[in-house]
């Protein structure tokens, strides 16, 4: 029987090109103006960004559980808020509850209204139409630097969570008494049990999550709630 043989998929230089445009950021468009949507991509990919267009916020919404970036990078999402069906502020609003992706929006005819309402929802910009081409890379550039600063958050957020779930109970317990601030004999005399024991469990616990002194292990405690 002859062995069977990995498919091994090739990387061309197209691939090159998007991994680095997206290791710069990913910009999602989403304007039902194809003329205005095809004009923001041509600028943001002259600029080095990976776009991806959409005529809808109902289209968007339709992939974006499924669609998943071919690599790394941060991403935002730059709307318009006049559309049809779906519009800007109902899609800020319902990505809000289940996505952290910073939102940019843009509009060519709305008031003071509804650049209040964008902000209260946690848009990070809202641009007026036609948008200066400074004023669009400065604002992109926002975005996606908060972008990367959500998603290192996440990734300590996990790599803590999975330190934490690696201690023992009892490692655990005195972590968490020691991060409270309490001694290692009152620990002992509270849990019944040797000095040396707590010593022994507290380095362990200190070594598993990765606090070098007790100033990390506060932070640590705090930031995983340990």
């Amino acid at each position: 029987m002859k062995p069977q043989t990995k498919h091994r998929h090739s990387v061309t230089l197209s691939d090159c090109e998007l991994a680095t445009r997206c290791a710069r950021g990913r910009v999602v468009i989403i304007d039902d103006d194809t003329e205005i949507l095809s004009a923001l991509a041509a600028l943001l990919e002259f600029f080095g960004y990976a776009c991806e267009t959409y005529s809808s916020a109902t289209s968007y919404l339709q992939v974006v559980n499924y669609i998943r970036p071919l690599f790394p990078g941060p991403c935002c999402i730059l709307c318009d808020v006049k559309m049809p069906e779906l519009d800007g502020l109902e899609l800020q609003s319902r990505l809000a509850e289940f996505d952290d992706i910073p939102v940019l929006l843009m509009s060519g005819s709305s008031g003071v209204p509804e650049a209040v309402s964008a902000f209260h929802g946690g848009a990070v910009d809202f641009l007026t139409k036609p948008i200066h081409g400074d004023v669009l890379m400065a604002a992109v550039a926002k975005a996606l630097a908060i972008s990367t600063l959500r998603c290192n958050q996440r990734e300590r957020q996990s790599t803590l969570a999975t330190r934490i779930a690696s201690l023992t109970e009892r490692e655990r317990d005195i972590a968490h008494r020691a991060a409270a601030g309490q001694t290692n004999p009152a620990i002992a005399a509270e849990l019944g049990i040797a000095l040396r024991t707590v010593k022994l469990h507290r380095q362990r616990a200190m070594e598993k999550i990765g606090a070098n002194n007790i100033a990390d292990l506060i932070r640590i405690a705090d930031e995983g709630k340990l």
